[in-house]
């Protein structure tokens, strides 16, 4: 069992299960929850989309037309299908839940899609991380890029939904940007801390966008107006990587990829517990709540599924 540093004020107490993938070295990235209540997740390294069943704790595995692919971002459409990003194949994918496999190529050459969210307009938006644009594929299809008002070299990655707008981290111009839903009009903000290193991003119930900062070694929060506040972890670093509102709609929870833990962070940024990984260096990367009430993480270097069970708070 895991358990929060005993000199934090507020502790919480949680169990850590992990799942061994069945293909060695499949690298997994990021997960979402599928229509069919399970966990779907990318395996970067081995060119196939993950499929766990938290009743049975069994895997499924589909592979992709070409391994060397990398899948990485992945999201649940509004069609009831999951679709992935292929940052090598420059491809996007859509998979039906019984593993029927379609790609559609890019416009732009070695465009290297990464992070994906559906939009306000119900079609999926995606980042370019390579050329740095922002593209759009409709649920039949289409595709549109944006490059408008995206520095160059910034590298978008991590995208998610607020206010009508998308919002999307700029890891290498160390800035949170927000675009239109027409892909016009872009803002960005920098972020306090040199070489903050944006990465994953979330939206929180109370409002606000929340972001990991990989390089400042937080979470960062952006309001609507572009004010942001920075909210340091207690451990060195940690190489902070994924981040999701928990269960009960309040509680920030976080992936720290060196530090091998995840943390768990209240909105005002009182960290009250980060919890061991039982296997060592196991690259802990995308977390995301469930609707069993249970936290469910990837551990790319260790190939396997994390699960987060939260037993209890004490004061």
């Amino acid at each position: 069992m895991s358990q929060a540093n005993s000199s934090m004020r507020t502790v919480l107490r949680a169990t850590i299960h992990e799942h061994r993938i069945p293909t060695a070295a499949s690298g997994p990235y990021i997960c979402v929850e599928g229509p069919d209540q399970c966990l779907w997740f990318c395996e970067s390294l081995t060119g196939k989309i993950g499929r766990f069943d938290p009743t049975t704790t069994t895997f499924k595995e589909f592979a992709l037309p070409d391994n060397r692919s990398t899948p990485i971002g992945l999201v649940l459409g509004p069609d009831g299908n999951l679709w992935f990003s292929e940052k090598k194949g420059h491809k996007i994918g859509r998979i039906t839940p019984a593993g029927v496999i379609t790609e559609f190529p890019l416009p732009t050459p070695n465009a290297a899609p990464d992070g994906m969210i559906v939009g306000p307009d119900d079609a999926i938006w995606f980042s370019e991380s390579d050329v740095d644009q922002v593209g759009r594929i409709t649920t039949t299809g289409e595709v549109h890029e944006f490059a408008a008002g995206i520095t160059k070299g910034s590298k978008p990655l991590s995208l998610t939904v607020r206010d009508g707008l998308l919002w999307f981290s700029e890891a290498s111009g160390n800035r949170i940007a927000s675009m239109s839903a027409d892909g016009k009009t872009v803002r960005e903000y920098a972020t306090p801390s040199v070489d903050s290193q944006p990465r994953a991003t979330c939206t929180h119930p109370a409002g606000g966008v929340w972001f990991v900062e990989t390089g400042a070694n937080a979470l960062g929060r952006i309001d609507a107006h572009g004010v942001i506040r920075e909210f340091p972890v207690p451990t060195p670093n940690a190489s902070l990587r994924g981040v999701t509102v928990g269960p009960d709609n309040n509680l920030l929870w976080y992936t720290a990829n060196f530090a091998n833990q995840i943390g768990c962070m209240t909105p005002d940024g009182e960290v009250l517990g980060e919890f061991p990984i039982p296997t060592a260096a196991s690259g802990p990367r995308c977390i995301t709540a469930f609707s069993n009430g249970r936290l469910y993480f990837t551990q790319y270097d260790a190939s396997s599924i994390g699960e987060v069970v939260v037993e209890n708070r004490s004061g």
